[in-house]
């Protein structure tokens, strides 16, 4: 059962491709908000820094679960 804005229930897990999906779209939405930061001279680079770090390791994440959801093609 899924909520109206397609969102799992409270009680309901996610399913791998629902991670990736909400993980794509995050990695997305810290890129774009790093372009806005980075427009303005004498923005927050502490601020910068951690949306840096934080999309590297949501790219990382995204690259292992689609490791997990595309077969090997080698085996």
């Amino acid at each position: 059962m899924t909520t109206e804005l397609n969102q799992p229930a409270a009680n309901e897990s996610m399913t791998p491709e629902m991670r990736l999906s909400l993980m794509m779209e995050r990695h997305r939405e810290i890129d774009q908000e790093l372009i806005d930061l980075q427009a303005h001279p004498g923005g927050d680079r502490l601020l910068i820094q951690r949306m840096k770090k934080e999309k590297l390791r949501l790219r990382d994440g995204i690259e292992l679960l689609k490791d997990e959801l595309i077969p090997d093609l080698d085996a």
